[in-house]
């Protein structure tokens, strides 16, 4: 996406920079650590880690890097981050369009036996394109609006958020576990039994996903906002309509594309318009008022793309997904 090559330019410019002093001004306070040292560029990959270091985390250095409020889409790493990877036992990261600034990094690190975890790899042939749906704007839509061609219209844009499918979730924790097994061998065990304890947990909320949509008398959600939630969708089998791509940064919905979900609503006798966390609701609440009038709400999925230093400690990953199980039952039996 158009926001996702400008942050690039800017981050490998700012590695450049910044990596020169950085790695080189690495204090000895932090080079005689004893503490495993992890990174993690993602929440879910910060709580997913916390889940299988389980009481070992006091003695483990674990570092989340996205937690200002700063999305995966629009994230910079700053000098410090950089010279946080470069110490790093293990790092974790998304590993799609949004973290191409990693490859730079990684080949300034300074722990040569540090092992980077590139999800999006994990995921082998689970990664999905992103997928354009019937009236949803596009990129393409907006250059050709102001006269500009879309130049690499044929390149392959895979869906970053792997993270909200509860399936993933399972099988993107394994080669976690794995990692820090190896670099921990005498807690090995530990690792395991925290893993198989978390992987339980994460296959019984999946269940009630499952037979939640199954008897759902809705199939079908209307986003007024960008659409994380390919993966999740296509785990049960739902249908959805959005505004934008998951990816996209754009914020302003053309009529075409607000007049086309409004008709949704009406067609579908749909009563809720779907939004992320942190919307304005604008898109939102233009659908509904161009709609036939019936009285319809707002909803509120979390995608889990933006965290706040404050509510790292409270949060987790099962809670809020079970949470979003909450909100989608009310969705779809309206």
């Amino acid at each position: 996406m158009k926001r996702n090559k400008l942050i690039k330019i800017f981050a490998i410019m700012l590695i450049a920079i910044l990596s020169l002093g950085t790695l080189a001004s690495c204090g000895s306070k932090e080079a005689n650590s004893n503490k495993l040292k992890i990174v993690v560029t993602t929440f879910p990959e910060y709580d997913w880690v916390r889940e299988i270091l389980g009481d070992r985390i006091k003695d483990v250095d674990l570092k989340l890097l996205q937690k200002n409020g700063t999305d995966l889409h629009s994230f910079q790493p700053s000098a410090k981050d950089i010279k946080d990877i470069s110490n790093a036992d293990i790092f974790i990261y998304v590993g799609g369009e949004s973290d191409e600034w990693v490859e730079d990094v990684l080949k300034k690190k300074k722990n040569k036996d540090l092992v980077a975890i590139n999800l999006m790899d994990e995921m082998k042939d689970g990664k999905k394109a992103e997928e354009v749906k019937e009236g949803m704007q596009t990129e393409e839509d907006e250059e050709e609006s102001d006269g500009h061609h879309h130049e690499n219209a044929e390149e392959v844009e895979y869906d970053e958020h792997i993270w909200l499918s509860l399936k993933n979730a399972i099988k993107l924790c394994q080669p976690i576990e794995k990692a820090i097994a190896d670099k921990d061998k005498k807690h090995a065990d530990t690792y395991k039994k925290n893993l198989e304890s978390y992987t339980k947990k994460l296959e019984k909320l999946d269940s009630k996903y499952a037979e939640a949509i199954s008897n759902a008398k809705v199939k079908t959600l209307i986003f007024g906002d960008r659409f994380p939630f390919r993966y999740m969708v296509d785990d049960y089998g739902l249908d959805y309509y959005a505004a934008f791509v998951g990816c996209s940064a754009e914020s302003e919905a053309s009529f075409e594309t607000i007049s086309f979900l409004s008709n949704k609503l009406n067609q579908l006798k749909i009563k809720h318009v779907v939004t992320i966390e942190n919307s304005d609701q604008k898109i939102a609440k233009s659908i509904i008022k161009n709609a036939d009038g019936t009285k319809r709400d707002i909803k509120t999925l979390d995608s889990l793309q933006s965290m706040k230093k404050g509510d790292i400690k409270n949060k987790t990953y099962l809670k809020t997904m079970e949470s979003n199980l909450k909100v989608l039952q009310e969705i779809l039996n309206n």
